[in-house]
């Protein structure tokens, strides 16, 4: 055998291994319909419907707790919208029965838009066992999978964070005015609000943020799943990103949007990423901060 045989076998086997771990990683923040079927029953199980109050009460996917998108968040006095703080998380958390070593899994009906929220919040908080249902509602329900439309109701506790430290994934003004070296700022609004009115006196975008719209992300005639991580990983290199170490922020108008672009990047791997949660709305209140028309960061 040549020698250098059984060295490229231990370095194929080596790169399969963290291929494998790497993958592994992914899946415990992503489940499909078929795993979550087959564990609807799992003690350990918190599943968390983010629909709104309506269709909860049509029907929702059976043991699903509901969790109204305003119960963690609040507006403050100029109408934007904010995290509602750790403080008030770790009720509702108590509410819906969760312990830190619960197995949550969050589901909407919007393609993650509300279900990302709340993952990002649980990322802060630095709760471990945490996915989202890959399509939500919609795919369950093309798929003809039983629904309830009995409340599930839980049995209230008091939840005691861990005491691992949660990601640091909360960005602020200060922050977006002084990003720091090779960090890369996105605006994932539609392409109205990113090249803003010039006959307006505050819109547009940021300067220096590149366009990535959220729904960009999710395969809306494919049951609201998202999209090819090889898909989503090219849109990104179109932009001039590849690697995940690099410090990303996010904002939307309000921090809804930014959330589910903030799971899609830790999906693919993105380790330092952060919203801005006040976003333009908070933004475009300091007058003396720019704001760029046009589709050039």
């Amino acid at each position: 055998m040549h020698p250098f045989y059984p060295c490229l076998l231990l370095k194929n086997l080596l790169f399969v291994g963290l291929l494998f771990v790497h993958q592994h990683v992914l899946a415990d923040a992503k489940v499909s319909t078929a795993w979550l079927e087959t564990h609807l029953n799992d003690a350990n199980l918190t599943l968390i419907d983010m629909a709104d109050d309506l269709q909860y009460q049509r029907f929702h996917l059976p043991g699903a707790l509901h969790l109204p998108y305003s119960a963690i968040n609040t507006i403050d006095r100029f109408g934007v919208s904010y995290s509602a703080g750790a403080e008030q998380l770790i009720r509702v958390l108590g509410l819906l029965g969760v312990s830190p070593d619960s197995q949550i899994v969050i589901y909407d009906d919007l393609g993650g838009l509300n279900a990302s929220r709340l993952y990002w919040e649980l990322e802060d908080l630095g709760h471990q066992r945490l996915a989202l249902l890959d399509g939500g509602l919609v795919k369950w329900i093309l798929e003809g999978r039983k629904v309830s439309n009995k409340p599930a109701l839980a049995n209230k506790t008091t939840y005691s964070p861990a005491n691992k430290k949660g990601r640091d994934n909360l960005a602020t003004l200060a922050e977006i005015t002084r990003l720091p070296p090779g960090a890369v700022l996105l605006d994932v609004r539609t392409q109205e609000e990113y090249a803003g009115d010039p006959r307006q006196p505050r819109s547009g975008h940021i300067p220096g943020a590149r366009w990535w719209p959220w729904d960009m992300t999710v395969d809306f005639n494919n049951g609201f799943r998202l999209k090819p991580a090889k898909k989503l990983q090219r849109q990104l290199q179109a932009l001039g990103i590849s690697d995940p170490e690099s410090p990303v922020y996010l904002y939307c108008r309000t921090g809804h949007r930014a959330s589910q672009s903030y799971y899609v990047l830790r999906q693919l791997g993105f380790n330092k990423v952060k919203i801005y949660d006040g976003s333009i709305a908070e933004y475009s209140h300091h007058k003396e901060l720019p704001l760029n028309t046009g589709m050039k960061p």
